[in-house]
């Protein structure tokens, strides 16, 4: 994405697709077109650098002003997958592409799989997003949808941002109206055309079992688990004993069977609601299911209902940390903290392409212009969108100084005033928020920034154990590693986040930083306050620093002592005040015996 005011009136200013894909999954091609075939790439454009758009909506739904996080951005467009996969070799040449074009950010919603992950300098995304990096250009990443497990997180080099996903202050209910007219509010986007007029047939999934097919495998919406003659016409309950069927695949099995709609009794996801178009369905948890588990075997015949589904506004908590957003550590290296930072990534309103999907169409209506999506892959565009907001405001700052604006001065409190939570209702940790909410505002006018250059990224990959050959076969240059790498060290990367991957409790740890004030007043002091764990000693040399005119960097020490401290991960900030900016470093400190 590049801005750029000079010329107006061009959004879209360039768009390249690729012929032959190889490498990792299928075979395939593009089909000679650089078009998007199933909206993801527009949904996320739209959000990054969208214009304005008046009365926007998925079928009334979500009403209000649309726009993108820059709209006065240029985009262009690098189809580097297709329907069946995204080719390493494609997304390496698609990247360079991007940056030989003379793009000032890069935006990827996409991450190799969880189980193929490569290490930093095998992973496409990973070395191309490091010569984009040698060459100025900022690199924006989506941190995968692998949650809630830990070491889940995917693009984790310290060279790309990674983005968690939260939801927003509004969500999505469909009400389940019981035949002995108990009511249900459930999560779900569904353009349901029942009304609270009539009520159908309402059978548990495992009572409409085809014939050899195990209650257990029918009761979860198993795909040919489910008798037709049984499910006609019927409101079919299903279990979710098998995560592994996604709820896509629930709806069709009980749509093909001719059912009359869906619900779902489940926790996880429950609060990321699912598009199923004009098929009623409704999603609620475990504690309501059971009691509409207990009203159908209470009568003969069990009845519902499902209704349209309504936006709520000014939902609380909000931001949440969604269920599926992946989660740190990072699987290749502890010693920085992943992800980096997390954004709006839940029931996103964005551009839709003009094409039909099979049973997501409400009858009668035309196809809307927006979709409502969720994923980091909707995460990942909010920040490219303030990344080049900040970039508008500063075009001399590098990526490293963007990134560091927008993680100082993320937000770590919900819109209740509390600290921000996770799926599960507790309190969420930075290995699932990053360094917290992004602020494109207060991210303008961060204070102080931190600068991790080219030469902290090799030293970076020397520690890891990457060899001074390798390094300039990739890199170009002759760069030598210093005569002692541990891993232990890299800590000491020009982080705008602190992670120490293992300190023993007897042990001390000294981490180094370095800032440059990029305050609007030359002559400045800042002093430090910390805020750690019970038993964890943390203490900042000096504790005060000091700007002049001419004299705009400064270095500290954070020393970090585990003696008393829990073991395991240990999380605090440091925060560095002036009177006006509060430049706050998330720290994660595992402590082993």
């Amino acid at each position: 994405m590049e801005n750029n005011k000079k010329i107006k009136g061009m959004k879209l200013i360039g768009a390249r697709y690729y012929i032959s894909q190889g490498g990792f999954g299928k075979y395939s091609n593009s089909n000679g077109s650089a078009r998007d075939h199933d909206s993801h790439g527009t949904h996320t454009s739209s959000i990054a650098a969208g214009i304005e758009v008046a009365n926007a909506s998925y079928f009334d739904l979500a009403q209000g002003t649309a726009k993108g996080g820059l709209p006065s951005a240029r985009i262009a467009v690098y189809k580097a997958c297709t329907v069946d996969n995204c080719a390493g070799s494609t997304i390496l040449k698609a990247i360079d592409d991007a940056v030989k074009d003379g793009v000032d950010i890069i935006s990827i919603s996409l991450g190799m799989e969880l189980l193929v992950q490569a290490d930093f300098l095998s992973d496409p995304i990973g070395i191309a997003a490091f010569h984009a990096n040698q060459m100025g250009v900022m690199v924006v990443c989506s941190a995968g949808n692998s949650g809630p497990e830990q070491y889940t997180v995917v693009n984790t080099a310290p060279w790309v941002v990674t983005v968690a996903a939260s939801s927003i202050d509004r969500d999505f209910k469909s009400t389940l109206i019981l035949g002995n007219n108990a009511t249900f509010n459930g999560s779900s986007i569904t353009l349901s055309n029942l009304t609270i007029s009539r009520k159908y047939p309402l059978a548990y999934a495992g009572d409409v079992a085809s014939e050899f097919t195990p209650p257990i495998e029918a009761s979860n919406c198993y795909p040919g688990s489910l008798d037709p003659k049984k499910v006609v016409g019927k409101i079919v309950v299903c279990a979710s004993n098998y995560p592994s069927i996604s709820r896509k695949i629930k709806m069709l099995v009980v749509q093909d069977a001719g059912a009359r709609g869906l619900l779902y009794i489940s926790d996880i996801e429950k609060g990321v609601p699912f598009d199923s178009g004009a098929f009623p369905y409704t999603q609620v948890g475990q504690v309501d299911g059971s009691q509409i588990l207990k009203y159908i075997n209470s009568t003969k015949k069990p009845t519902a209902t499902i209704l349209s589904t309504v936006a709520v506004q000014r939902y609380k908590p909000a931001p949440v940390v969604a269920d599926f957003s992946s989660r740190g550590p990072g699987e290749l290296t502890e010693n920085i903290l992943k992800p980096d930072i997390m954004a709006p990534g839940v029931a996103i309103l964005a551009a839709n392409i003009l094409e039909s999907v099979p049973g997501q169409d409400p009858v009668a209506k035309e196809i809307s212009k927006f979709a409502i999506k969720s994923g980091t892959s909707m995460a990942c565009p909010h920040v490219t969108g303030a990344a080049a907001f900040i970039k508008s405001i500063h075009y001399k700052w590098t990526p490293s100084m963007i990134k560091s604006a927008l993680m100082t001065t993320a937000t770590v409190a919900d819109n209740m005033r509390r600290g921000l939570t996770n799926s599960s209702g507790g309190t969420a940790n930075p290995h699932e928020t990053g360094v917290g909410e992004i602020s494109p505002l207060k991210a303008i006018d961060p204070g102080l920034v931190f600068p991790t250059t080219t030469e902290d990224y090799f030293h970076f990959l020397c520690h890891v154990g990457y060899t001074e050959k390798t390094l300039r076969s990739m890199s170009g240059t002759m760069f030598k590693c210093p005569k002692v790498s541990l891993d232990k060290l890299i800590s000491d990367i020009n982080y705008p986040s602190i992670s120490i991957g293992k300190l023993k409790r007897n042990h001390k740890k000294r981490v180094t930083r370095h800032v440059i004030n990029v305050g609007s007043s030359p002559n400045s002091s800042y002093t430090a306050t910390v805020s750690a764990p019970k038993g964890l000693r943390v203490n900042v040399f000096p504790k005060k620093i000091v700007f002049h005119k001419g004299s705009s960097t400064a270095t500290f020490n954070v020393t970090f002592h585990g003696k008393q401290a829990k073991k395991g991960y240990n999380y605090g900030s440091l925060t560095w005040f002036d009177g006006l900016h509060n430049v706050r470093i998330v720290f994660a400190v595992n402590i082993e015996e």
